[in-house]
């Protein structure tokens, strides 16, 4: 088991900001980042999506929550990514 003291982001690290898609598990959020990318060869922008794993320690972060997450070490098989705060709630939650 990992304890949040173990878990520490550098100042450096790589930062997203995404929407909460999913917290069903415990400690564990599904965060989606989407963006456009142009298409190599038709030119026409496409929607995109990164689906990140991330650890929310306190679980302070709910469904729809705009989150910013941080890279850190890798705590299980498919996390590695950390929870830094809650950017802003969703319409609808307190």
């Amino acid at each position: 088991m990992t304890n949040a003291s173990d878990i520490v982001v550098q100042e450096n690290a790589p930062r997203r900001i995404g929407i909460v898609e999913s917290d069903a598990r415990d400690k564990t959020r599904k965060v989606v980042i989407a963006y456009s990318a142009r298409h190599p060869k038709y030119g026409k922008y496409i929607k995109r999506r990164t689906v990140l794993q991330v650890h929310d320690e306190s679980n302070q972060s709910h469904k729809g929550d705009r989150v910013e997450v941080a890279e850190c070490r890798p705590i299980s098989k498919t996390k590695s990514w950390v929870l830094t705060r809650v950017v802003e709630k969703a319409v609808g939650s307190e």
